[in-house]
């Protein structure tokens, strides 16, 4: 079924209900398919055809929501930009997935006019916002211009594609997950039948829409049962908390950096969060002290820990309501439809509460890398998609995570691949090697460091290399402090041990 779908039939059941509430602006089902087959008109006559691409690089907005109905209401496919990437960050990811259409907003404007010239696939430039620049279609201009129209839906199979999210995962560039319809469907079934989702529900979305966090999490389960969706344009404690009050939300999304600074509020007291029923996390492994206090500062709240990945549209294994003490630090037990298994480097089962790679396999497993078919065979081997996360399972089935995948760093719920901070740091001439690492940090959980060994004779200081970093990667990605050594230590086969530079800085103050 088209994800449009979900809007016909809604209509049919609660036309005046209210579907997506952002600051002032509330829009009923009817309205918001209304606005969304307006949109779909209007990217029609630009051009846009079935499987045509179509990227978003917006802040958090009601309008996100119309461009992934609208999209894949004709055909299309959305791709959905972190907005804290640097320009050539998201040229690279604008061309890979051959975005014929880019919609984004003013505040973007000055880093799309820098890469313009470098992405010449993309036709159509679209401006949410009423200040429209030269060599920009208007979003506004071309929903009110079509008013009243009526665009079928595309007909489309469970396999069909019907998004490409871009995620770091552990390689020098962004690899684009290919999301199905199947996925997306098997994704929504699995949270309203863990949570028990109904048209009652309303979701708060306090992590950014570019995010399985804020856009599944679980915000197209609640569209799809018929809920309601509060939209936050950026995380804030105050916004939060006077969202939960004002619309009485029953769920939200969480990473830890979030409940961090939630915790730090001193007004947090004097707000009704009562009618907040479940609360998902994800982005990092929670530390138990905060899982602690989320159950004190939520009361009737069920702190759902989870697990999950791009590649499944996240969501994968839920700590039960009923477990939630028994098995503190578990992340549960996997959504209908999936099976989870912990394997050694054969790829055998181990035998419970033996550390080992899990490995997931069902119909909420994307489909591979757009474009990078040998990325996809090592990370899909006999139907089992190999996740590169390391963790156990006890002997009644509950998943424990230990590590997760090599290399990577997750600074305040963002993946951070040390590869593609190394290759941007490897482009500095006088720099023979490099490694990349994260350390711990009491806000952002981690943040990245760099070890670097210069070549012989040359001279290059540490303000120089963040310099360089900051104009080639996303202000999060970048090194907040650079160590100078004449090696690094290596296995005998010549690979980085990283958990050697890892000791250097354990017990370290972090910046």
């Amino acid at each position: 079924m088209n994800w449009s779908y979900v809007l016909e039939r809604n209509v049919e059941q609660f036309p005046n209900k209210e579907a997506i509430v952002f600051g002032e602006r509330r829009f009923t089902y009817r309205q918001l398919e209304e606005r969304v087959d307006a949109l779909a008109k209007g990217l029609q006559q630009l051009g846009l055809k079935r499987g045509d691409t179509v990227a978003i690089l917006l802040l958090n907005c009601s309008e996100y929501l119309e461009i992934t109905f609208a999209v894949n209401k004709v055909g299309g496919v959305w791709l959905p930009l972190n907005y804290r990437l640097a320009g050539p960050e998201v040229s690279y990811i604008l061309n890979h997935s051959e975005s014929k259409m880019l919609i984004s907003e003013m505040e973007f404007e000055p880093l799309i006019r820098g890469i313009r010239k470098d992405i010449p696939g993309v036709q159509k430039f679209i401006a949410v916002g009423k200040d429209v620049p030269g060599g920009w279609e208007g979003y506004d201009r071309l929903v009110e211009a079509n008013r009243g129209a009526k665009v079928p839906h595309a007909m489309v199979e469970l396999d069909d594609l019907h998004r490409l999210m871009y995620t770091s995962g552990t390689t020098a560039h962004p690899k684009g997950v290919m999301i199905t319809y199947g996925n997306l469907y098997w994704k929504n079934i699995g949270h309203i039948m863990m949570f028990n989702m109904t048209s009652e529900d309303k979701t708060l979305v306090v992590g950014p829409l570019y995010h399985v966090g804020g856009m599944d999490l679980p915000a197209t389960g609640t569209l799809y049962i018929g809920g309601s969706v509060v939209i936050l344009k950026k995380f804030d404690p105050i916004s939060v908390l006077e969202g939960i009050q004002k619309e009485r939300a029953t769920n939200t999304w969480f990473a830890p950096a979030m409940v961090n600074l939630l915790f730090q509020e001193p007004t947090f007291g004097q707000y009704d969060v009562s009618s907040i029923r479940f609360i998902i996390d994800g982005g990092e492994k929670m530390p138990l002290p905060l899982i602690t206090k989320i159950k004190e500062k939520f009361p009737n709240a069920w702190f759902a820990d989870a697990y999950g990945l791009t590649e499944t549209v996240s969501g994968d294994t839920f700590l039960s309501k009923d477990k939630v003490i028994e098995k503190i630090g578990s992340v549960g037990k996997p959504v209908i439809q999936l099976r989870v298994r912990i394997v050694d480097d054969a790829g055998k089962d181990v035998p419970p509460n033996t550390l080992g790679e899990i490995v997931l396999r069902g119909p909420k497993v994307f489909k591979g890398y757009w474009k990078n078919p040998q990325a996809t065979a090592e990370a899909i081997k006999d139907g089992w998609f190999h996740t590169g996360d390391i963790g156990t399972m006890d002997e009644e089935g509950y998943l424990y995570i230990v590590d997760r995948k090599k290399d990577i760093i997750i600074s305040g719920g963002e993946n951070i691949a040390s590869l593609e901070v190394e290759r941007v740091i490897y482009e500095l001439p006088q720099v023979l090697e490099t490694a990349v690492i994260g350390i711990p940090h009491p806000k952002w959980q981690e943040i990245p460091i760099a070890f670097v060994v210069l070549k012989k004779g040359e001279k290059l200081t540490a303000d120089e290399i963040i310099a360089h970093c900051s104009k080639r990667l996303a202000k999060f990605k970048v090194p907040k402090e650079i160590e100078f050594i004449d090696m690094l230590p290596r296995n005998p086969s010549g690979k980085v041990l990283k958990r050697e530079l890892r000791e250097r800085h354990k017990g370290d103050t972090p910046l």
